[in-house]
C-alpha cells in the first residue's frame, strides 16, 4: 500500500499521487460547503456571516494545527525514501505524543480566549452570538483535527494518497446527514454545523486510526521503537512548529483583513464568506499540489535523488498553469450562478450578495497562477527540509494583507478587500521563488560525496547519515 516516488516520470507520479489527494480535498471542502450552503439556505445570511466572520480566525488555529501535522510527517517521508523504516517508526510514536501534547494545550486555550479574540475582530453584534456558538465547537474538536490531520500525512508519507479519500468520503456523508439533524430536526443553529463537522471528522480519524493499525505492517512497532525520544521530538518540532507558525503567521494577515470587512457591515461579510467558500472549493488543486510536492521531495531528499526536485517543480508548475487558466474562464463565466448555492434567494438584498460575491472570486480567481507557486514552492521547500523558510513567506503575505486592510480598505472599501490575497500571494512568490533555487543548491553542497553526481540511485541513503538531518540543513 506504500509507493516509491523517488523512481519514474516526475509528472507521472505526481498526478497518480496528486489526483487521489484532489479527491481527497475535495471531500473535505465538500462537506465545509455543505455546511454554509445548509446555513445560508436555512438560517439566512446573517446566520452565514456568523459563520463567515469566524473564517479567519478559524483558520488561524486550525490552520496550525493542520501545518503542524504536515510538518511531522515530512521526517516520514525523508526516512521511507532513505529506507529507514526503524527510524521512520520511531518519528510516527513520537510524532503522535507531540500531537497529543499540542492538542490538549490548543483547545484549553482557544476554548477561554474565544470571546475575547471574537471581540477584537470588530465582529458585528447582530452576528457574536451565532460567531461564538459555531466556533467554540470547532475549537473543542481540536484533537480530532489533530488525530485525522496526523494520520492522514502519515499515509501521504509512505506513498499511498488513495487511503485517506476513503475516510474523508465517509466523514463527508456524515457530515450532511448530521447537518440536516441538528439544524433542521434538532433547532441547534449554525452550532449545529459545527457539532456536525467535529462530530464526522472524529469518527472519520477513529476509523482510519484502526484501518491503519490493521493493514500497515511498515508501521508495526517494537516495544523500543515506541518510547519518548527527545532526539526524535526536536527533529519533529523543526520540522512541524514552523510549518505551523507559517499557516498562523498568514492568518494573521487574514484576521486583520476579516476585522476590515467586518467594519463594512454583515453584508459583505456575508458577500465574502461566500465567496470564500467558494475559493475553498476552487483552491483544492492547488491544495494537493503542495501536498503531493512534500511527499515527492521528502521521499527525493532522503533518496538523495536531488535531481528530481527541479524536475518534479517544473512539472507541477505546469499543471498548476493549465489548472489557473480553466478556472478563471469558469469563474468568469459562472461566478453568479455559482454564488446562488449559498444564498437564499428570498434574501431582500439577494442582487447586491450576488454581485459582491462574483466580484470577490472572480478578482482571486485571475491570480490563481501566483498562489499555484505558491503552494507548489512552499511545499517542495518544506518537503526538502527547510521548513523555516514557510514562517518567512507566511510573514511576507501577513505584511500584505495587513497592509491592504489598514491603508487601502478604509479608502477603496469591499474593492481593495478582494486585492488583498492576490497581493499576499505575488510577494510570496517573490522570497520562495529564488529560495528554493536556493535549498537545491544548499543540498547538493550537503550530499554525500558517493552519490554526488549520480543520474539514477537504486539503493537507499547509507544508514549512517543522520536522521533527520534535512531539518537541521
Amino acid at each position: 500500500m506504500t509507493k516509491d516516488l523517488t523512481k519514474g516520470s516526475p509528472m507521472g507520479l505526481i498526478l497518480s499521487f496528486g489526483l487521489p489527494t484532489l479527491l481527497g480535498m475535495l471531500f473535505q471542502q465538500f462537506y465545509n460547503l455543505m455546511d454554509t450552503m445548509i446555513v445560508g439556505k436555512l438560517l439566512g445570511a446573517q446566520a452565514l456571516a456568523s459563520v463567515g466572520s469566524t473564517s479567519s480566525i478559524n483558520f488561524f488555529v486550525i490552520g496550525f494545527c493542520m501545518g503542524v501535522c504536515n510538518g511531522f510527517a515530512i521526517p516520514v517521508a525523508q526516512r521511507m525514501g532513505a529506507g529507514d523504516f526503524s527510524k521512520m517508526r520511531r518519528f510516527v510514536a513520537n510524532a503522535a505524543y507531540l500531537s497529543a501534547l499540542f492538542a490538549v494545550a490548543l483547545t484549553v486555550a482557544t476554548g477561554l480566549l474565544c470571546r475575547t479574540i471574537l471581540t477584537m475582530m470588530n465582529t458585528p453584534a447582530d452576528i457574536f452570538d451565532g460567531a461564538y456558538a459555531y466556533i467554540f465547537v470547532i475549537f473543542m474538536g481540536i484533537p480530532a483535527t489533530f488525530l485525522y490531520n496526523l494520520l492522514a500525512g502519515i499515509i501521504r508519507s509512505l506513498g499511498d494518497s488513495k487511503t485517506p479519500v476513503y475516510f474523508l468520503a465517509l466523514s463527508s456523508v456524515l457530515n450532511i446527514g448530521l447537518d440536516f439533524a441538528l439544524i433542521l430536526w434538532f433547532h441547534m443553529g449554525v452550532a449545529g454545523a459545527s457539532v456536525a463537522t467535529v462530530a464526522s471528522q472524529t469518527i472519520s480519524g477513529v476509523a482510519c486510526l484502526v484501518f491503519m493499525v490493521k493493514k500497515y505492517p511498515i508501521l508495526r512497532m517494537t516495544r523500543e521503537e515506541r518510547k519518548l525520544e527527545l532526539s526524535s521530538c526536536r527533529v519533529l518540532c523543526l520540522m512541524g512548529v514552523p510549518m505551523g507558525l507559517q499557516y498562523s503567521i498568514t492568518a494573521i494577515g487574514s484576521i486583520m483583513l476579516q476585522s476590515a470587512v467586518n467594519a463594512l457591515g454583515s453584508t459583505y461579510v456575508a458577500a465574502v464568506a461566500a465567496g470564500a467558500k467558494l475559493f475553498q472549493l476552487l483552491g483544492c488543486p492547488f491544495d494537493a499540489m503542495g501536498a503531493t510536492m512534500a511527499t515527492y521531495c521528502g521521499q527525493n531528499v532522503g533518496a538523495w535523488r536531488l535531481e528530481r526536485l527541479g524536475q518534479g517543480i517544473r512539472s507541477c508548475t505546469v499543471l498548476g498553469a493549465v489548472y489557473s487558466v480553466l478556472a478563471l474562464v469558469g469563474m468568469v463565466l459562472f461566478s453568479r450562478s455559482c454564488a446562488m448555492l449559498f444564498l437564499n434567494p428570498g434574501e431582500p438584498q439577494l442582487e447586491l450578495l450576488v454581485s459582491l460575491t462574483s466580484q470577490y472570486i472572480v478578482t482571486l480567481s485571475a491570480f490563481f497562477l501566483p498562489l499555484a507557486l505558491v503552494n507548489i514552492v512552499r511545499f517542495s521547500i518544506q518537503g526538502m527540509g527547510f521548513s523555516a523558510f514557510a514562517i518567512l513567506a507566511g510573514v511576507l503575505e501577513m505584511i500584505a494583507r495587513t497592509g491592504v486592510a489598514y491603508f487601502f480598505v478604509p479608502v477603496f472599501g469591499y474593492s481593495a478587500a478582494c486585492f488583498a490575497s492576490p497581493a499576499a500571494w505575488i510577494c510570496a512568490d517573490v522570497f520562495l521563488i529564488p529560495a528554493s533555487v536556493a535549498c537545491i543548491a544548499r543540498l547538493r553542497r550537503r550530499q554525500p560525496a558517493s552519490v554526488a553526481g549520480m543520474e539514477a540511485r537504486t539503493q537507499p541513503a547509507p544508514e549512517k547519515r543522520p536522521a533527520g538531518s534535512g531539518a537541521r540543513l
